[in-house]
């Protein structure tokens, strides 16, 4: 079934929530099973189940949008020139799925002009299903989402990730997260960003930062927290863009405070 270019982001994030439903069923059909595993780095997985989930994502939205290109991470770029572009994580958190620590999503964006205007991200093993549309509010099942009203970093809950090139200069990569030790109550590190976003926007934790991401990581996370009331921008303040290569994403009362902590000088030792 197709459907026309007027229709609203509605729809477009009926079609997102589908096909990542599509997704998350294979991943709950393969998770313990003997699924084959590849290196892409010394830390960076891909498995059979990715490149699955990636057909059928790309089939189901291209059924229906079959005019819009696409970026999806286990395969090169189908882009025409369309002003609507899908951002495609099959499975954000492999690394957690080859292990089976369930804590693993499906994160689907659309961006129109370089606007994320609608996004699901699926998490089958809780079977939750955050969606967003821009201007009109972000749910979980259907129920709407509020962040937190934290306004005390000691008084808060912030999640981070590291890259895969980690080891290169682990110095460096840790440096952020040894920063918000010293301000935040807790600090956590589950290595799924889409589903850390989808947290933060259900005001289950209250900040997120993470530093060298890709925009299929991040954009409909990053739609989920600001129609949930968030705030998202790279470190400096600035709108992530889709390169979304950075990101601060916060409740949006902690936001300044977090920015002052990351553009903190580091410490002489």
């Amino acid at each position: 079934m197709s459907f026309p270019e007027t229709v609203d982001v509605d729809l477009y994030r009926a079609v997102a929530a589908d096909a990542a439903l599509i997704a998350g069923q294979l991943q709950k059909e393969r998770l313990g099973t003997d699924i084959g595993v590849e290196n892409k780095g010394d830390l960076d997985l891909v498995t059979e189940v990715d490149r699955a989930c990636e057909a059928a994502i790309l089939g189901r939205l291209r059924r229906s949008f079959p005019g819009h290109d696409f970026v999806a991470e286990e395969s090169a770029p189908s882009l025409s020139g369309s002003e609507f572009v899908w951002y495609i994580d099959p499975l954000d958190g492999t690394t957690n799925y080859a292990h089976g620590y369930p804590f693993f999503c499906t994160s689907i964006a659309l961006t129109q002009r370089g606007t994320v205007i609608a996004g699901a991200v699926y998490d089958p093993v809780k079977e939750e299903l955050f969606t967003a549309a821009r201007g009109r509010g972000a749910t979980c099942n259907g129920a709407p989402l509020r962040v937190s009203k934290s306004h005390d970093l000691l008084r808060s809950v912030f999640v981070t990730g590291f890259p895969y090139d980690l080891r290169d200069d682990v110095r460096h990569t840790v440096r952020l997260f040894e920063r918000f030790l010293h301000h935040a109550r807790a600090l956590r590190r589950d290595g799924a960003a889409a589903l850390d976003l989808a947290y933060l926007a259900a005001g289950r934790i209250d900040g997120y930062f993470e530093e060298r991401l890709k925009p299929w990581d991040v954009l409909a996370g990053a739609l989920l927290v600001e129609e949930a009331g968030g705030r998202v921008s790279r470190f400096d303040g600035s709108p992530i863009g889709v390169a979304a290569d950075e990101v601060v994403a916060s409740n949006g009362a902690l936001h300044e405070a977090m920015l002052r902590v990351l553009a903190e000088p580091p410490p002489t030792r």
